[in-house]
């Protein structure tokens, strides 16, 4: 569904991406895990064309992201909800969702999203009024997802969905990203919460200094002496 081939990617003169290359197939949940500064982000800005890879190519179902632009990447299916949220926060709960199905693939069945994701976050119908801004970190996190949900992805993009929340909100996290999965939107998950990523995913990429270094299945990994020693403190 998408093939990332030996991407470079830097940051003026800063290379921060070398020779990346994985694959993430219909339906899957993959994960990319890392310390900080590993690259996880820069590889989903460089899938959005939020930058631009110097060298290699972004393949989206037979589409070359590289040469799209960024609202031509949302209409072919490919949603990224970023790190820290970005809500609109002067705007509602509801007002935050319709402006994530603005693209004319979405538009049509907007309101059929809003109720599935009302549906699927029953604490933001009760909150469809409220300025976003005055939400709790987790319910903004959720408005984040379900914005993302309203442009009607193909391939669903998370970057640190867990980022700062209670552990309990984090396994809430969790079990919804596996319910968006379950109704066939492929995941690639952006995530410092190794050992619980690696439990429920398809399959795995461990990046270090801008490398791909590992992959295999959650399992796989999980079990790996060297991820055990070096991400699980085990």
């Amino acid at each position: 569904m998408l093939k990332v081939n030996h991407v470079d990617m830097s940051y003026g003169d800063l290379q921060v991406l070398w020779d990346v290359s994985f694959e993430v197939r219909q339906g899957e949940i993959i994960v990319l895990v890392g310390a900080n500064g590993a690259g996880k982000s820069s590889i989903l800005k460089t899938i959005s064309n939020i930058k631009n890879p110097s060298h290699g190519e972004i393949i989206f179902e037979d589409f070359n992201l590289v040469t799209a632009q960024p609202h031509e990447i949302i209409e072919h299916g490919v949603i990224h909800v970023p790190e820290g949220r970005h809500l609109f926060n002067e705007m509602t709960v509801e007002e935050n969702l319709i402006m994530g199905s603005l693209s004319q693939r979405a538009k049509p069945r907007r309101n059929e999203m809003i109720d599935y994701c009302f549906g699927l976050f029953p604490r933001l119908k009760e909150r469809r009024k409220q300025i976003a801004g005055t939400l709790s970190g987790g319910e903004q996190q959720m408005v984040a997802i379900a914005r993302g949900l309203m442009a009607l992805p193909k391939i669903l993009m998370l970057d640190e969905p867990s980022l700062g929340l209670a552990p309990i909100l984090v396994q809430e996290i969790f079990e919804i990203v596996r319910n968006v999965s379950k109704e066939g939107i492929t995941i690639l998950l952006v995530e410092q919460n190794v050992r619980q990523t690696l439990a429920f995913c398809d399959r795995a990429y461990v990046l270090e200094n801008g490398r791909v270094t590992k992959e295999g299945t959650g399992n796989e990994l999980l079990n790996d002496e060297y991820v055990r020693e070096a991400y699980l403190g085990i």
